[in-house]
This record gives C-alpha cells, structure tokens and sequence, in this order.
C-alpha cells in the first residue's frame, strides 16, 4: 500500500449503496448554510477521488505532499479510491447523511451544482493559474465550489496524410466540388482542417467515403459518438454551440428547439442516413472512436483530447500513428469540462483540507500531477510538459480560443441524460429533429427549474 494511504473501500453500509451515477440523490439547490468545524489546521485529511489516470496520478502528488510539504504541514492525505460507475452516487448518499467521514469530494463541473449544498465555497484557494473556463464551469451562484484537476475538451483529430493529398492534388478538386454539391447544396474547393465549418466536415465525410466516392482511401469519412449517453451529449454540443446555439437564452430559458439546434442535429443525421459513417455510430462512444481512428477505416472524427496521445503512440496504433493531427473542432466552439476536487461543508477538518487544495492548486503540484498522467487545467503547465504529451500546448490553445462550460445548476447532470435520450433516435435518423428537439427543450425546461 502506498504512503498516501490508499482506501479502496467505504464502510460496509456505503458499500450497499448500488444506485448509478444518473440516480444520484439531489444534495439541494441552495448553496451556503452551516456545518462541520474548522478543526486544529494539522491531522488527516481524507479525499474521494474514482480509480484510473485521474487517481493514479492524484495518488503520486499525494504521496510526494505527504513526503513533504505534508510532513511540515502535520497533515497526511488519505485516498478513498470509489468505482468510476458509483462514486457520484455514494458521495451523494454521504453528502445527504451530511457526514464528516470524508474531507474532500471529488466532483466535476457537470454536477458542482447538484452539490453545492453540501459544500464551503472556496473563498481562500488560489484559482488565477488555471483556465479561466475550466473555474466558471465550478460556479453555481457565482461562488466557486470546486478546485479543478483535469481538463477535458475535444478536437477533431484527422489523417494529416489523406486530408493534405487532396489539398495538393488540384486534379481532383473538380470531383470533390460534385461530391459537395450533392453532400451541402453547394461547390467547395476542400479546405484545411483547421479551416472547416460544419458543411465542411460533412462534405469532408461524404468525400472519404465509399458510398460517394469510390476511390476514397477510407470506407468512412468519420464515425460519429452517437450512441443515447449522457457524455455524447456533451460532443454534439459542439456543433449546437458551433452553429449558433446553446442551451439556455441569456436570461436562462431553454432554447433547444431552435433553428440552430436542428441544424446541429441534421450534421449527424445527414451523415448517419447517408453511409459517410459506419451504422454502428447509432452505439458509439469514446472507445469505439478510437478503434475506427486507429483501424484506419476513418477519415477523421470529434473526439475527446485525451484520445490523441493512445493514437499517436506507434506500438498501440501501429497503422496511424504520425498520420494524425488535430484541429480545432468545426465552428470553433469546444465544450469545457472538468474533473475537481471540493471541499465537504461537513468536514470536522476543514482548516487543514484547505491546506492542501491550496497546494494543490500551485504550478508545482500540477506539474507533479501532469508528470503522473493527469491532464491539469492550467496552462502554462501544459504549455511547459509538451514533452509528456504533445497534444498539451494544443489542448491549452484551444481551450483559451474556444472553449465555453454548459450552464451550471442543480440538474445539469440530468440535463446532459434527458438530452441524449431526445435526441439520439433523431441524430441517426429514426426521427424528425423538430419533434425530438421540443421534446429535448420541454426536458431542459423542466429541470431548469
């Protein structure tokens, strides 16, 4: 067992609790009141985090605070290490039961606002270091909860290979303007990828594959993360936000059954229908992304930035690996999310658990925690780890140019589910995008509250 003191399991009641991340109990919708204590600033300090990088890496910073910075603090960080599935519904069962069992929970912007009620504001810790994106999406009533760890955006990874053979071969530009033409309504000359809009990429996807143009490298020209799940949701977000939309009005009212959103649902619709991706994006997500990269049958597709570093590596996808780049994705608009650590407003130790979120929200820590395999939220780490990862400095370009955070309230999480649900028949085409979209809306409508 590690010196941080790694916990793999609660106490046996805990233990029982089986409902899914979706079921979560609500902790309250309004933040602020009292309880826990201050405590002597010095003990143990217990943190939730779920297994996997994000607790491998978290696991190698605490060992190196407990080591050091810790050891002069009088304070030893231990770990409670939940399932990915479960540990959003067991914190919430622990927040309603108002425990001290633990000192900090782990959280993300998706569901901060689901919380807030069981958590201190963090008035003390220091947050100019991180992406200013990645703090307000920790914001409910403009106060922050939550302390970010890893940042997630997406990009649209591509074949560099294919994509700048067309661009140098003039000879076939005539031929891709026809495959627009029927793909849009309208000729394009192929552009850059760090250069399309939406009807580019769907041009694109007609152009690489077989059904509308026989000669192309690939079978497909992209596979689309359509299957009905929450985390897809926040994908096709993209091209809601990139093609003018949005959630909510300024004043907050739901505003999905908008122009702009069922042009959103048409990119993946006239896609899907179309054969210019596999039909088994009607169950794709992250994983089945990264097999259609790596097999080489796709052109290109939107995918989260964490995938790029597995398809870059040569013994892991030995048949792509120095063909792919990444690009902004199209319409220059990327969803913002990040996984975070909070303090529990019923803590008996709060004094020393904002000891150390206040180290961990130093460069040193993030750098410690970049080294490890976590993918911080602050810039200039990423800028200067470029060698850990080269997708980093990009990943810091695009989250400063493009990225934006979904709104945060009590049901954000729920928001995400209901939308899927709505939707997912129409982004593959087994229903009409208005009906669907006013079903989506009433959904949205209702949780707002």
């Amino acid at each position: 067992m590690k010196a941080a003191g790694l916990v793999i399991a609660l106490a046996t009641g805990l233990a029982l609790v089986g409902c899914a991340v979706g079921c979560a109990p609500s902790t309250g919708s309004k933040a602020g009141g009292s309880g826990g204590e201050q405590g002597s600033g010095s003990g143990t300090v217990k943190m939730v985090l779920w297994p996997g990088p994000e607790g491998d890496a978290m696991s190698k910073v605490v060992d190196a605070y407990n080591a050091g910075q810790g050891s002069k603090d009088k304070i030893k960080v231990e770990m409670t290490l939940l399932s990915r599935q479960d540990t959003f519904s067991k914190e919430a069962t622990l927040m309603a039961a108002k425990s001290s069992q633990q000192d900090i929970y782990f959280v993300a912007s998706y569901n901060v606002g689901q919380y807030a009620n069981s958590l201190d504001p963090l008035t003390s810790v220091d947050a100019s270091n991180y992406f200013p994106v990645a703090v307000d999406g920790l914001k409910y009533q403009d106060k922050q909860y939550a302390l970010p760890l890893d940042v997630s955006n997406h990009f649209l990874l591509y074949r560099k290979d294919l994509v700048d053979t067309l661009l140098g071969t003039k000879s076939q530009w005539p031929a891709y303007q026809a495959v627009a033409q029927r793909a849009i309504g309208e000729k394009r000359d192929p552009k850059p990828a760090a250069e399309w809009d939406w009807n580019d990429y769907t041009a694109m996807a007609a152009w690489f594959s077989k059904t509308a143009n026989p000669s192309s490298p690939t079978r497909y020209g992209t596979i689309l993360q359509a299957k009905n799940l929450l985390y897809n949701t926040m994908i096709w977000d993209d091209v809601l936000w990139g093609s003018g939309g949005s959630w909510t009005t300024p004043d907050g009212k739901a505003n999905l059954d908008t122009p702009a959103a069922a042009k959103a649902v048409g990119v993946y619709s006239t896609i899907y229908k179309n054969g210019w991706t596999s039909k088994d994006s009607s169950q794709a997500e992250f994983p089945e992304t990264q097999a259609a990269l790596k097999a080489g049958t796709t052109a290109f597709a939107l995918q989260w930035s964490a995938g790029f570093a597995e398809l870059n590596d040569k013994t892991k996808s030995p048949l792509v690996a120095g063909k792919l780049a990444i690009a902004p994705v199209p319409g220059q608009k990327t969803h913002v999310h990040a996984l975070a650590v909070a303090l529990n407003k019923y803590s008996e130790n709060k004094d020393a658990a904002t000891k150390f979120l206040n180290y961990l929200a130093t460069k040193d820590a993030m750098s410690a925690y970049a080294e490890a395999g976590g993918i911080p939220a602050v810039p200039s780490v990423l800028q200067d780890k470029a060698s850990i990862n080269p997708a980093f400095p990009q990943i810091a370009e695009s989250i400063d140019k493009y990225g934006y955070s979904v709104p945060v309230f009590p049901n954000t999480f729920q928001a995400y589910s209901k939308i899927a649900e709505s939707l997912s028949g129409a982004w593959v085409g087994q229903q009409d995008a208005g009906p669907a979209l006013k079903t989506a809306n009433a959904a949205l409508e209702k949780l707002l509250g």
